[in-house]
C-alpha cells in the first residue's frame, strides 16, 4: 500500500524542485492519498491503487506544473487586490450615502429606498465576497495561504470597523442611515462581522481542496 504513495510523492517532489511551498504541498497530497487508500481498502493491487491516485489527483508532472504556474500570482498582489475591492465597496457605499443625504435627488432617493429595503440580500452578497476571498487564497496558495488569509482579513476589515465606530459615536449622523439603523440591524451587523472570518475560513478550505 505504501509503495504507490512513496512513488507518487517522490515524483512530485522531483517535479516541484525548489518550490517555496514544497513541503506543505507534499503534506497536502499525502493526506489526500491516505484518503484514497481508506476508500480503497478492498483493493490490494498496487497498479490499480496508482491508477486511482492518478485518476483522482492527476499525474505528479501535471500537479508540479500547476503549482509552478501559481507562483505568478504573488501573495502580496492577492492581498492588496481584495483589500482594494473592500475599500471600493466601502467608499462607494459612503459616497452613495453622502450624496443621497446632501442633495435629495428624486432618482437617487428611489434607489436609496430600494437598496435599504433589501438589507438581508446585501448582507449575504457581502458574505459571499468574504467566502470568495478565502476560496481564492485557498485555491491559489493551498496550505501556505493560511497566514495570508489572516493578514488580508484583518487589513480588509479596517474600513468596516472605522464605519461602525463613526456611526456608534454619532460622528456620522444616525439619520443618514434611516431607515436601516435600527437596534435589530445594528445587532445583525455585529453578528455578521463576527461570522466573516469563519466564512472566509470555510471558503479557504474549499479553495484548498479545489486546488488538489
Amino acid at each position: 500500500m505504501e509503495r504507490p504513495k512513496s512513488k507518487f510523492l517522490k515524483e512530485l517532489a522531483k517535479g516541484l524542485g525548489n518550490h517555496q511551498e514544497k513541503d506543505s504541498i507534499l503534506r497536502e497530497y499525502e493526506i489526500h492519498i491516505d484518503e484514497i487508500f481508506m476508500e480503497s481498502q478492498d483493493c490490494t493491487n498496487e497498479e490499480e491503487l496508482m491508477e486511482r491516485i492518478l485518476s483522482r489527483l492527476g499525474s505528479p508532472d501535471e500537479i508540479a506544473q500547476m503549482w509552478k504556474e501559481e507562483l505568478s500570482v504573488t501573495p502580496s498582489n492577492m492581498k492588496w487586490l481584495f483589500i482594494l475591492l473592500n475599500i471600493i465597496f466601502f467608499c462607494g457605499g459612503s459616497l452613495f450615502t453622502l450624496v443621497h443625504n446632501l442633495y435629495k435627488w428624486e432618482w437617487l432617493t428611489k434607489l436609496w429606498n430600494y437598496v435599504t429595503a433589501i438589507p438581508t440580500l446585501i448582507a449575504f452578497l457581502y458574505l459571499f465576497f468574504w467566502a470568495l476571498l478565502g476560496y481564492e487564497i485557498g485555491r491559489g496558495f493551498g496550505h501556505g495561504g493560511r497566514r495570508l488569509l489572516r493578514t488580508t482579513f484583518l487589513l480588509s476589515l479596517i474600513p468596516n470597523l472605522v464605519l461602525m465606530v463613526l456611526t456608534v459615536f454619532e460622528i456620522i449622523p444616525h439619520g443618514w442611515f434611516a431607515p436601516l439603523l435600527t437596534r435589530t440591524f445594528i445587532i445583525a451587523c455585529i453578528l455578521f462581522t463576527v461570522v466573516l472570518y469563519p466564512v472566509s475560513w470555510l471558503g479557504y478550505r474549499w479553495g484548498r481542496k479545489a486546488s488538489i
